[in-house]
């Protein structure tokens, strides 16, 4: 009898997740709109303080229950800073020095770092064969991707791919704090609760760093900021729960396959950016990659007997 579970998405799923996808892959392109005017850590504030007002409107409507105590505000702590803080000031840094394409490319290794660290903390995340022929080929996709000399030269460049493989391994760690301590809260409430510790952090250290933002910025650039603020954190926070809950954690994976494309086109439209072949034939490795981690393509196979 064959096993069918999360195997099978439904049409609704499927363009939920497609609709993230865009989203995702969009907020490469408005980070680097954002950077024309604004300095980086006012960047990371901004997104993190709109995002919160957002989701704690979105809470408070629902009426869910949001926990209480040390515990949980040391919970939001550590998740703010590795969920939000460290990758979205390592991301939007590491944007000022490559395109907007090569680190949504870069920001799929996120995947990659998931699986080998729930490994090590989960007994039911073991590495298997599988698993570890996924992970091989994905680092190669992203060795690929980076090319030879980002160790040799260390330039700016090579430091900006660093810091999104940075940020894709700080993601992973939050993933994991997550599984361990925050199961039983509701993921909205998880998310509201991290970006506001996020913007306590956030607002007072771009004053001091960049000083007071003038505000006056150009209407793009207000739309970047609104973009990666309330669509790609907020609404897209509220979406990715609740594909999540219809279609399941492995499916909802699928999503990190499709957000690189979406930043690689956007960026080449827009602004015209022209990445070497290795950083497309990277991104196929690292694609195949995770469908081997995922195990789909082998599912396929066998039920299709």
């Amino acid at each position: 009898m064959t096993h069918t579970i999360q195997t099978r998405i439904s049409r609704a799923s499927w363009l939920t997740m497609a609709l993230l996808a865009l989203i995702w892959g969009g907020s490469f392109l408005s980070i680097r709109v954002a950077l024309e005017q604004v300095p980086v850590l006012t960047v990371v504030a901004f997104r993190v303080a709109l995002a919160a007002i957002v989701l704690w409107a979105y809470v408070l409507i629902r009426g869910l229950p949001v926990p209480r105590g040390a515990g949980w505000i040391l919970s939001c702590l550590f998740l703010g800073l590795f969920n939000n803080i460290v990758p979205f000031c390592l991301i939007v840094w590491g944007q000022t020095h490559i395109p907007s394409g090569l680190a949504g490319i870069l920001n799929s290794s996120n995947v990659l770092f998931s699986v080998g660290l729930a490994a090590l903390m989960f007994r039911d995340e073991r590495l298997t064969a599988r698993k570890s022929a996924g992970i091989a080929l994905g680092v190669a996709g992203v060795a690929l991707t980076i090319g030879p000399g980002v160790v040799r030269d260390l330039d700016l460049t090579s430091l900006g791919q660093i810091a999104i493989l940075g940020a894709s391994l700080s993601y992973a760690i939050s993933s994991i704090f997550s599984r361990h301590r925050l199961s039983g809260v509701r993921p909205e409430v998880v998310a509201a609760g991290m970006l506001t510790v996020s913007s306590l952090v956030m607002i007072p250290l771009a004053i001091a760093v960049e000083g007071v933002p003038t505000m006056a910025y150009h209407l793009q650039t207000w739309a970047a900021l609104g973009y990666i603020s309330i669509i790609s954190s907020a609404i897209a926070y509220i979406l990715f729960y609740k594909v999540l809950l219809t279609a399941g954690a492995g499916n909802v994976s699928l999503v990190t396959l499709m957000i690189a494309p979406v930043a690689v086109v956007l960026g080449a439209v827009t602004y015209n950016e022209a990445l070497p072949h290795a950083a497309y034939l990277g991104l196929g490795l690292l694609a195949l990659g995770m469908l081997v981690i995922d195990g789909r393509i082998f599912r396929v196979k066998t039920t299709g007997r």
